[in-house]
């Protein structure tokens, strides 16, 4: 059955109305050198459009990496990622997805990750780090991993490596091991909220049983999901990098081994331009002797997405060409050649 989209709805929800049609939307758009993508035209068209359903075929409806960069430049308020959220969820529920894009959605059910990685290896990481498991003892901290970081072992490392640091300075924490689900965020902008609000009402439970008064994520992306799309959790909320950073202010985190490195800094579109976190990172970086940090030409809320979840969700589709932080990090580099 061919579903139709409510004309009227859709531009009263994502207030499509409010278009002045002045493109920067489409200018911002990260994706817009090599997909078909306009963003624009299409709020233009569901505008103007008699049944929105007809370009619902489009491919390039995939293309989003829902980035938002269109949404906060915005100068009226359009909605326009929501609006393509919106339109995704149709064709979730016509079953007319890529491929890849149904497996992810499949698995994330089955194993409460997007690879259909086995749930009882989702800690493996961290055998014998001495790592609490959350129901079998109670910590002050929870430590929420994420599925990239938890199978991943490009990230892995990364994981272990916060875990140390966290055991060294003292932090009582605990992970939720085999039990833990993905946290969602790219379940909700693949159009599919049914799953969506079971991953929350999943996880939720587990954090609030959790009694901890604390929760530490990694994911850019997870820490979007719990500050802006789950129900208020009655926990405080802060990405790694904020630990971090506080740790170091007050002197308790301190490097010593000087790095003699030339590194920059890619802010991602979930920590950054979507939830203002700038300066930690920073922070970070700035205290590490030996390092010489310099800023990419795009950077804070200017920088450009890496399509981290498009590679998540599985999305080969995607139209091919230079992923864009890898364009960025090609121009001719303002501190000269590393």
């Amino acid at each position: 059955m061919i579903m139709k989209i409510d004309s009227k709805a859709l531009i009263q929800d994502y207030l499509l109305n409010l278009c002045m049609q002045c493109g920067t939307c489409t200018g911002g758009c990260p994706i817009k050198l090599r997909s078909p993508l306009n963003m624009r035209r299409l709020v233009r068209e569901n505008t103007l459009a008699s049944d929105p359903s007809k370009i619902l075929k489009r491919p390039e409806l995939w293309a989003c990496t829902t980035c938002s960069t269109c949404s906060l430049r915005c100068p009226a308020g359009v909605k326009n990622v929501e609006m393509i959220v919106a339109m995704r969820n149709v064709l979730t529920r016509q079953g007319e997805i890529p491929s890849t894009i149904r497996d992810a959605l499949e698995q994330t059910l089955l194993h409460g990750n997007p690879w259909g990685r086995f749930r009882d290896r989702r800690a493996d990481w961290a055998k014998d780090l001495g790592v609490k498991v959350i129901g079998e003892e109670k910590t002050e901290t929870l430590l929420y991993m994420g599925c990239t970081p938890s199978y991943d072992p490009r990230i892995q490392t990364v994981s272990v490596a916060l875990v140390k640091i966290l055991q060294t300075v003292g932090v009582d924490f605990g992970i939720l091991g085999k039990k833990e689900s993905c946290c969602g965020n790219e379940i909700r902008r693949m159009g599919e909220p049914t799953l969506f609000k079971k991953l929350v009402k999943d996880n939720s439970a587990l954090i609030q049983k959790s009694g901890s008064k604390k929760m530490i994520v990694i994911s850019p992306h997870c820490y979007n999901a719990f500050k802006n799309d789950y129900p208020d959790l009655g926990i405080q909320i802060q990405h790694y990098t904020q630990v971090l950073a506080d740790l170091m202010e007050r002197g308790i985190l301190k490097v010593s081994k000087a790095a003699n490195l030339r590194v920059t800094y890619q802010d991602p579109c979930f920590l950054g331009k979507q939830n203002k976190i700038f300066e930690e990172p920073r922070r970070i970086l700035s205290s590490i002797p030996g390092l010489d940090f310099v800023e990419m030409d795009r950077s804070r809320e200017r920088s450009l997405c890496c399509e981290g979840e498009a590679e998540e969700c599985g999305l080969k589709e995607r139209p091919k060409g230079l992923e864009t932080v890898r364009f960025e990090l090609e121009r001719p580099l303002p501190w000269g050649q590393p």
